[in-house]
């Protein structure tokens, strides 16, 4: 419909293309939340140990059966603008912290559900919004009380941490083995930066390769390129390795402008030709004379100059990816050259082995044994292809979760137990606060122990009982440790038990669920612009594409 206005005269004044839609009040709210509540329940019933799991199929086909919330979200082809945002806040909260993403969604769902309670009480979204704000204010305090900080050094709760982001994932029978191999990880490439720790997850390498078990997942302390050795007469094994990093190609450049040479006789073209592997020798040789007795090349190497390699031996891969590159430069302690000229003894990498090995039918090159690496890699290893996708999953939450710990070494106890606390001090706080924004507040309250009741849904539970007795638990001295028991139903120490998870990561996805809640209140007019013909035509066209696809099948 084309939206008009009233000007003088009485004559409408047309401001949108016909077939723009516009809703506009408690319509366009109510649509809102629905669309945001729609998402965050598709998500609620994968939460915890006893979640469920979802099978995406893709516009080609393509199965994925998993319970990741940031997985899941990015493949669903949500079209509704509110359902969008909620997308976009798991995504956040993946870049982030790397786990709680489906927390962050069943969370704002919630608290939109519980908003929508209030708009229908007459309470104004705008009053909604500023309570919410002094409860978030007031979980940061509760939160800061609570927290309890852990040393680097202790690696036992760390496991337990990449344990914990662990626990939901179908890889229950590995992740002992798992979580030991994400904290060494982590640890091995975290830093000391001024008075804080960082973590850069970008430098564990992942390599997935389908064959053996999940317990055949294995962590390099070095780097594996994807890569095989360039020339069957090179080694295969070099131990003690001094390697070098070259951005520059091992053989005759071409000149920048075009040039002609004129050759009149057998004895120039020789010459020329000699002159050319005089070069490439020259170019080995002093490859050779800084104690190189391996190459790594992001570029081409020449046939002529490999020989010349394999004769010295020493071992060459070629057209190694820059990601790789830099990895092995952080790894090795080598310095990456341009020019071969510039090369000294200094620019050399160390590692106690840089071998040739064959994973799932395919040659790799690892680079391993190295005195203080600063990139990581790890080999994943399942018997089916969407295990190895899983397992990759599991490891990037872990990796997130144990970086997010090293960074702010602060940890809350999970099985819900964080949420009945914050829920506990949240109402307290709300009798402090006036006026209808009380109302507000202690729907906050309300709202954050869907957490503990989905996991307790989730596990075939009574949601109701287990509510009730933890909020028992919960009034006893430090009686903010205990959480549900998805087995019995009862209240556990979760320290106890080692189910803790980092603080960031509760404050990133009550932050995060706050401003995708806030977001949506905030919005009372929707004016959706009318299709173009070539977007409708886009559209019908891939719709007659898939019909005669459907067809020929």
């Amino acid at each position: 419909m084309a939206i008009a206005v009233p000007a003088v005269g009485g004559q409408p004044v047309l401001i949108l293309k016909e077939g723009s839609q516009r809703s506009k009040g408690r319509e366009a709210l109510h649509s809102n939340i629905a669309a945001a509540v729609a998402v965050a329940e598709v998500i609620r019933t994968t939460l915890g140990p006893k979640g469920l799991d979802k099978m995406l199929v893709d516009s080609l086909g393509e199965i994925t059966v998993t319970n990741d919330g940031a997985t899941i979200l990015k493949n669903m082809d949500v079209q509704h603008p509110a359902a969008k945002l909620m997308v976009q806040i798991s995504k956040t909260q993946d870049d982030e912290v790397g786990d709680g993403t489906k927390t962050t969604v069943v969370l704002a769902g919630e608290l939109l559900r519980r908003a929508e309670e209030l708009v229908d009480k007459k309470l104004h979204p705008t009053m909604i919004v500023s309570g919410y704000r002094k409860a978030e204010e007031e979980v940061m305090r509760v939160i800061a009380q609570i927290a309890k900080p852990i040393q680097l050094t202790d690696k036992e709760t760390l496991k337990k941490i990449a344990i914990t982001s662990m626990n939901s994932k179908s890889v229950s029978d590995a992740k002992e083995h798992l979580a030991n191999i994400a904290v060494d990880a982590v640890l091995r490439i975290a830093e000391k930066r001024g008075e804080k720790n960082y973590v850069d997850v970008d430098l564990i390498q992942v390599i997935k390769k389908q064959g053996g078990g999940a317990l055949d997942t294995q962590l390099i302390m070095g780097v594996v390129i994807d890569k095989e050795v360039v020339h069957p007469g090179m080694p295969k094994r070099v131990e003690n390795a001094k390697i070098a990093l070259l951005d520059t190609p091992l053989e005759i450049e071409k000149t920048e402008i075009d040039a002609e040479i004129r050759i009149t006789n057998p004895e120039q073209m020789k010459a020329f030709l000699d002159q050319e592997t005089q070069i490439l020798r020259e170019m080995v040789e002093k490859l050779a004379k800084v104690g190189a007795n391996v190459v790594i090349c992001q570029k081409g190497i020449d046939d002529v100059a490999q020989h010349f390699l394999a004769k010295k031996g020493i071992l060459a891969v070629r057209r190694a990816k820059q990601s790789d590159m830099e990895k092995l430069a952080r790894a090795t302690g080598a310095r990456i050259v341009t020019n071969i000229d510039d090369l000294t003894p200094q620019d050399l990498g160390e590692a106690q082995l840089v071998e040739e090995r064959r994973v799932a039918n395919e040659k790799m090159v690892f680079v391993e044994g190295c005195k203080n690496p600063r990139a990581v890699s790890v080999v994943v290893r399942a018997g089916l292809e969407r295990a190895v996708d899983e397992i990759e999953r599991s490891l990037h939450d872990a990796f997130k979760a144990v970086g997010t710990a090293v960074m702010d070494p602060r940890i809350l106890p999970g099985a819900g137990a964080t949420y009945v606390e914050i829920a506990r001090k949240v109402r307290e706080y709300a009798t402090k606060v006036g006026g209808k924004e009380q109302l507000a507040v202690e729907a906050f309250a309300d709202a954050v122990e869907i957490i503990p009741k989905a996991l307790a849904e989730n596990a075939g539970l009574d949601p109701i009982n287990v509510i009730t007795e933890l909020r028992a638990a919960h009034t006893k001295q430090d009686g903010f440790v205990y959480g549900v028991d998805i087995t019995t139903g009862k209240p556990i120490d979760a320290f106890k038990y080692g189910i803790i998870e980092p603080a960031n990561l509760t404050i990133q996805a009550i932050r995060s669920a706050v401003e995708a809640a806030s977001a949506i209140l905030r919005i009372d007019d929707v004016v959706a612009a009318a299709k173009s013909s070539s977007a409708s035509k886009g559209s019908e066209k891939k719709e007659s594409e898939k019909k005669e696809s459907e067809s020929s099948d």
